[in-house]
């Protein structure tokens, strides 16, 4: 392909929409100047993962890539120096937390879900759930056991991890798929619990935009609103989004438009919001303050995945595209098409150049890479040679100080890739 870059004004419409977006935004095309992206190293594959769950996590410089993993008959979590070999491989236990007792019997006690990473009380911990309702903690530097604590229900739904009740310091937050929404403290001690009374499907949000309380200008906490836990249930056909607060009383309920795929909190000028991907296709923003729509737009036909956030902006990946899209109006900033339509993974932030500013990076589930600038323009591209199901991670993998990618394969194998 000659090397181009193409400007097309268009005109988008979200029928059927509260309000109509209409956004006037620039088409790239791949540009053949950008820079061959180059593995640096790899890991075998590892039974057990599909790389959807796994996580870094970064202690003294030195990242680890945790995974939820198979190794000989018995599930558990294992961490991979970034470089280097395996740190620490730790079963996960039939019995932790108590959960099994109180999960089906056909439900497997040691089925974990996705990974989660993050800091309590000073230490760099790692979180899951078992389906049978177990919500673990370990010590990410060495795999010990923390804390586990029972949800109340069956589970397996990715926690989250947060300061939810804006006290400074972080809790976690698991839920059951019956509706059961628990937070525990650093040490494992209830926050609160809450039964929504609906089946939930997605993991919850963990909202840590900070200054929860009545400092709005009617006083109101519905209003100021920036800290709780949101979580979306499914009562039949149709989905609630709903807003916890620090005791886990509802805030506000919404019945959003778009049936979510995956959904992201983040921050605007303003104020919070939480960004739906849905399955129609179209990218909906609800505001954290009080549930109202605040924008939804129609990106495509087919379902869209809602990536990171960066100064004003959410990253949504696609059929084929990725969209630079507006936090405050919906206006699409930028399209940039692969020149296929396989499907675009959640895109990732990094700071992949060494300096402060954050990088769109994207990959395909065919594992092909790309790595764009603020303004949509390829920079770099290369490919993984694999089937990928997860968004790019970030670690420094040649300890030159400046990160590169990290892809986790469908068959667990760990991938950094050089765009320098």
């Amino acid at each position: 392909m000659d090397r181009r870059v193409l400007f097309a004004s268009l005109v988008l419409f979200a029928g059927g929409v509260t309000g109509v977006s209409v956004a006037l935004f620039a088409f790239v095309g791949v540009d053949d100047g950008a820079t061959d992206a180059e593995v640096v190293w790899e890991s075998d594959p590892v039974a057990g993962d599909d790389g959807s769950g796994a996580v870094v996590s970064t202690m003294d410089g030195d990242p680890l890539v945790l995974q939820s993993i198979t190794e000989n008959d018995t599930r558990s979590v294992r961490a991979t120096a970034v470089g280097g070999g395996v740190e620490w491989t730790a079963p996960v236990d039939a019995g932790t937390g108590g959960g099994a007792s109180e999960a089906p019997e056909d439900a497997d006690s040691t089925a974990t879900s996705g990974l989660v990473t993050g800091t309590l009380d000073g230490d760099r911990v790692v979180a899951f759930t078992t389906e049978s309702g177990s919500l673990v903690v370990r010590d990410a530097a060495d795999g010990s056991e923390r804390f586990a604590v029972d949800i109340g229900g069956q589970s397996g739904i990715r926690p989250a991890m947060g300061d939810v009740d804006d006290d400074g310091d972080i809790e976690v937050v698991a839920v059951s798929t019956s509706g059961v929404v628990r937070a525990v403290d650093g040490g494992g001690e209830p926050v609160f619990e809450r039964d929504v009374g609906a089946p939930i499907e997605r993991r919850p949000l963990a909202l840590d935009f900070g200054g929860n309380g009545s400092d709005g200008e009617n006083g109101s906490d519905a209003e100021s609103a920036r800290s709780g836990v949101a979580v979306v249930t499914a009562d039949g056909d149709e989905r609630t989004v709903r807003l916890l607060d620090a005791g886990g009383d509802t805030q506000w309920t919404t019945t959003p438009s778009v049936t979510p795929l995956n959904w992201r909190q983040a921050d605007s000028q303003n104020g919070p919001v939480l960004a739906l991907g849905g399955t129609n296709g179209n990218l909906e923003t609800i505001e954290v303050s009080d549930g109202s729509t605040r924008y939804e737009f129609g990106l495509q036909d087919l379902p869209v995945a809602v990536g990171d956030a960066g100064p004003g902006r959410v990253y949504v990946g696609g059929s084929g595209s990725i969209w630079a899209v507006s936090l405050l109006d919906g206006e699409v900033s930028w399209k940039q098409q692969y020149g296929g339509d396989t499907r675009v993974n959640a895109p990732s932030l990094g700071a992949i150049d060494g300096g402060d500013e954050r990088a769109p990076v994207a990959i395909n589930r065919e594992g092909d890479l790309l790595v764009l600038n603020r303004n949509g323009g390829v920079t770099a591209r290369g490919s993984v040679d694999a089937v990928v199901y997860a968004s790019p991670l970030f670690a420094d993998a040649t300890g030159d100080g400046s990160d590169e990618i990290l892809v986790v394969t469908e068959a667990g194998r760990l991938v950094a890739v050089d765009t320098n």
